[in-house]
């Protein structure tokens, strides 16, 4: 095992691998997840990222760049044939003598297009490679946000969105619920590691990553970053929001690690959704009826990680989409 855990944030040391010259939104938490991820894997980096709102705001500066490791950017559905492609090339290059035996890690970060929605076939299909040191994170911010809020499937029931508004004739905005890409993810056969993370607690995701990049083959992370813009919450609650949404059950932590599931967080009393949902603008129109539906769907969700948690495996159920009252 080469990257060690995490107990304490000053054993991350002063140096930053995604640092200033970027130009996102105040309160980004794609861009505070991006900070944590490379943080965490270190210098001995490479960064793909597959179109999206972070390649936008980092990738189009005249002579200003935030990463202080190799960064590539890659088409939008392209990040998992790319991630495959240079872990290929380092493997190709080591066996044939070209370049030192040394442990490199390809980190690929992408949007909610990157791997939920264009892209998820490429990322499916990188989990059935058996490349080491390769990790995909999709930064999950819940939207498309970087051509206009539009819905993506990560978008939660009711939000509004500009392609889910809400109004007159359509009282709840996005009326599909989320799809886990996690839970998709963790049934491809052989791969070794998938987990859901957030931005709180941060040591979580931290060692997650390392644990990832430890596994020996095909990972994946799904972090819950908030996104100011699209969420519509002062930028001073990203981190806050982030903490509710794990404390309210609206978002598990979790883990798969060769077939054996975890929680990795579990509130010891669980808040009530409101309090979460009060605080994003994307939500005013629904009523208090909603919200206890959506309550109480977590609520019998919540048991069900419990137990899988107890059992050291995946237990699944089937859940009918709420409907407007």
């Amino acid at each position: 095992m080469s990257l060690q855990p995490i107990r304490n944030p000053k054993e991350l040391g002063p140096i930053d691998y995604y640092t200033s010259g970027h130009r996102t939104c105040a309160g980004c938490g794609p861009a505070i997840g991006y900070r944590l991820a490379t943080k965490a894997a270190g210098p001995k980096t490479v960064l793909l990222g597959p179109t999206g709102c972070m390649y936008v705001a980092n990738g189009h500066q005249f002579l200003t760049s935030p990463y202080a490791v190799p960064w590539f950017h890659t088409q939008l559905g392209g990040g998992g044939a790319a991630g495959i492609g240079t872990a290929a090339a380092f493997r190709a290059l080591t066996s044939k003598g070209k370049r030192k035996r040394e442990e490199v890690n390809v980190l690929v970060y992408g949007g909610d297009g990157g791997f939920a929605d264009i892209g998820y076939a490429g990322l499916s299909m990188a989990m059935t490679y058996d490349y080491q040191r390769l990790l995909y994170i999709l930064y999950d911010n819940e939207s498309y946000a970087n051509t206009g809020i539009q819905a993506s499937s990560t978008t939660p029931w009711g939000a509004t969105t500009t392609f889910t508004p809400t109004g007159r004739v359509r009282r709840i905005g996005n009326e599909r619920m989320k799809k886990n890409v996690a839970l998709t993810i963790a049934a491809h056969p052989g791969v070794r590691y998938v987990a859901t993370s957030a931005l709180y607690p941060p040591m979580d995701f931290v060692n997650k990553v390392r644990k990832a990049f430890n596994s020996g083959g095909p990972a994946f992370i799904q972090v819950l970053t908030p996104c100011p813009k699209g969420w519509f919450f002062d930028p001073k609650h990203t981190v806050t929001l982030s903490r509710l949404a794990v404390e309210t059950g609206a978002w598990a932590l979790w883990e798969y690690e060769e077939g054996a599931f975890s929680l990795t967080y579990k509130p010891p009393k669980r808040r009530g959704l409101a309090e979460y949902m009060r605080l994003q603008g994307r939500f005013t129109h629904l009523s208090d009826e909603d919200i206890e539906r959506l309550d109480r769907m977590i609520e019998e969700q919540w048991g069900l990680w419990l137990e899988s948690d107890r059992q050291k495996r995946l237990i699944l159920s089937w859940t009918p989409p709420p409907t407007p009252l």
